[in-house]
């Protein structure tokens, strides 16, 4: 199994233009980037067509791959329209990931409204991604989403939602939540999920109450060949102090996602 290493533009790099990006990834030998929506590389549904290309082949001069896009689409609202707009925007995030070369579109569940029957809101995400994922198919673009939000952050929401959806282009993308861990361990709630995750999202790799081996495990176990992706919730004071702790974190993401032997780190 051969995993890469990925950032997420939220929020570490959110104040970073495209260039700044691309070369701090080059220079801390990151594989890949998420761009998130709102954060000043500017790469949104807004770009003219002239300005897609230029971010299309800007990344083709690069070893740094466009992995994703990362929307804050989600389809709990029980207001129909703000489903539909919702849904519509996740669209424009597909075009716009078909015409850079990004593999795919992060979307979200957010919330479960207390006032609507939870199986309600289950059907209702999981039918908005199923027309999301008819589209993204027709443009050669994954959708995943991402365990995330009160209450639909609970893996068997997730599962349900997927199951619901039952579409060959919608996929999970595992987001390593601290409610993923059951007594020390990430198993059970993997297991729920394990032949949907496409996409992953990890955070603070120094966190002791998150079993980061045994997840990187489970991905190999699931023969998970893709990214694993940094997504720190806060940002550094100049780009020199975040070079300094990607290469700190890059060097202890090689160490836990090491298989083992006997206990001990194999390199």
């Amino acid at each position: 199994m051969e995993v890469k290493l990925g950032l997420v533009t939220y929020n570490l790099a959110r104040d970073w233009d495209l260039e700044t990006l691309i070369r701090v990834c080059e220079t801390v030998g990151l594989d890949g980037v998420e761009l998130r929506t709102t954060h000043k590389h500017g790469v949104e549904p807004t770009l003219s067509p002239q300005e897609r290309e230029q971010v299309r082949k800007r990344f083709e001069q690069t070893k740094v791959k466009l992995v994703g896009l990362g929307t804050v689409c989600e389809f709990h609202s029980p207001d129909p329209n703000e489903v539909k707009r919702n849904i519509e925007e996740a669209k424009r995030f597909i075009v716009l990931a078909k015409d850079i070369g990004a593999i795919g579109v992060k979307v979200r569940p957010n919330d479960l409204p207390p006032n609507v029957p939870k199986e309600k809101t289950i059907r209702q995400i999981g039918e908005s991604l199923r027309e999301v994922g008819e589209f993204a198919q027709e443009n050669g673009v994954e959708v995943w989403l991402e365990v995330h939000g009160r209450g639909t952050s609970n893996l068997e929401v997730i599962k349900a939602i997927m199951e619901v959806a039952n579409h060959p282009q919608v996929w999970v993308c595992w987001n390593s939540n601290r409610e993923d861990v059951v007594d020390g361990s990430v198993k059970p709630t993997f297991s729920l999920v394990r032949n949907w995750v496409r996409h992953v999202h990890i955070t603070d790799l120094w966190r002791d109450d998150y079993p980061w081996r045994e997840l990187f495990a489970l991905l190999r176990e699931a023969n998970y060949e893709r990214f694993t992706m940094i997504e720190l919730p806060y940002s550094m004071s100049t780009v020199d102090d975040a070079i300094k702790l990607l290469r700190y974190y890059r060097a202890l993401w090689r160490e836990l996602s090491s298989p083992s032997v006997d206990g001990r780190s194999q390199r």
